[in-house]
């Protein structure tokens, strides 16, 4: 694909996907800015991308990434909106901040222009993420399809109704912190019982890896393969009482809802 893409901001997302951007067109094809230089030279630098302004990104990209937070992305918008206005050839928006539904970042934009509206998360850091997308009426299949090429490195990526993305993202983007905090207290368990901490750190890892991919490959309902694990007054049942007595899972359900609301909050 020969298209230009930048990205106005470079934090942790924004770098993730420009990197997934380089591994799929080429660093030399990806136009990097963010507000702290160093960070972003330093950045660009090693994966062989150009450093340049959220200006030049704004005039010249083919694919513009808007990787800012919600809080800052009127604003943002805003400054850009004029540049984008200039612009004669075709291109395409893409913002990632939660919340922010496609009819806002139109007005914020100042323009009738295709905008693709995602919710990444941050294993696409690592190209293992889950990344919901959504367009307005001006994106085409075409856009559609050199999008989901220039992320194809950063994980799966699944088109979904944007009246369904809030609440998919408090699964898909806020979960992995969930799973993090169930990982670090599995190994807590484990170094509790007597492991090392890097031993207990690595079996809880992969005990999650492998238990997702088993949910993946099989398609049995999570409920039946925690059923196949616990054995008749075996130790694997008498772990699951203590986690429904603690409402384990009342708990997970609380936090995706808790989570949701606050994202429909950041949009307004």
């Amino acid at each position: 694909m020969d298209k230009k893409i930048g990205f106005v901001g470079c934090g942790n997302m924004g770098s993730a996907l420009a990197l997934a951007a380089a591994n799929a067109v080429g660093g030399n094809n990806v136009f990097v800015s963010d507000l702290d230089a160093e960070k972003v030279k330093s950045f660009a630098s090693k994966h062989n991308m150009n450093v340049t302004t959220a200006e030049e990104v704004a005039e010249s990209c083919d694919v513009v990434f808007l990787a800012v937070k919600p809080q800052v992305l009127r604003k943002t918008c805003y400054e850009l909106a004029p540049i984008f206005n200039k612009r004669n050839d075709r291109f395409v928006i893409v913002s990632m901040a939660a919340g922010v539904a496609l009819n806002d970042l139109n007005e914020m934009c100042g323009g009738n222009y295709p905008i693709i509206r995602i919710m990444p998360n941050i294993p696409s850091s690592v190209g293992a993420g889950m990344i919901l997308y959504t367009g307005n009426k001006f994106v085409t299949d075409e856009d559609f399809s050199e999008f989901t090429e220039v992320l194809q490195n950063a994980g799966m990526l699944d088109k979904i109704d944007e009246a369904k993305i809030d609440a998919a993202s408090a699964i898909s983007g806020c979960g992995p912190a969930f799973v993090f905090m169930f990982i670090d207290a599995l190994a807590d368990g484990g170094v509790r019982c007597g492991l090392p901490r890097d031993k207990a750190l690595l079996y809880a890892a992969e005990t999650v890896f492998g238990s997702a991919k088993m949910v993946l490959d099989t398609n049995e309902h999570p409920g039946k393969l925690k059923d196949a694990v616990c054995s008749p007054s075996g130790s694997t049942i008498e772990g699951v009482l203590s986690l429904e007595n603690a409402s384990f899972r009342a708990d997970i359900i609380n936090a995706v809802s808790k989570s949701y609301e606050r994202t429909v909050e950041l949009g307004k």
